[in-house]
C-alpha cells in the first residue's frame, strides 16, 4: 500500500471520530457534512504535498 493511501485511511478515519463526536455532541448533520467535506478536501492536498517525490535533477 501506498504511502498516500495510508495517510488518506488514516485522516478518514479521523474524520469518521470527529463526525461521531460532532453528532454525539448535538450539532446539525448539514454542518458535520459539510466540516466532512472540507477536511476530505484538505486531507488530499496535504497527502499530495507530503507523499510526492522530489524533481530529480537534469
Amino acid at each position: 500500500m501506498s504511502s498516500f493511501a495510508t495517510y488518506i485511511i488514516g485522516f478518514i478515519i479521523l474524520i469518521v471520530g470527529l463526525a461521531i463526536a460532532a453528532h454525539l455532541l448535538g450539532a446539525p448533520a448539514l454542518w458535520i457534512a459539510v466540516g466532512a467535506i472540507i477536511l476530505i478536501g484538505i486531507a488530499i492536498v496535504s497527502a499530495a504535498t507530503r507523499t510526492q517525490s522530489p524533481d530529480q535533477p537534469r
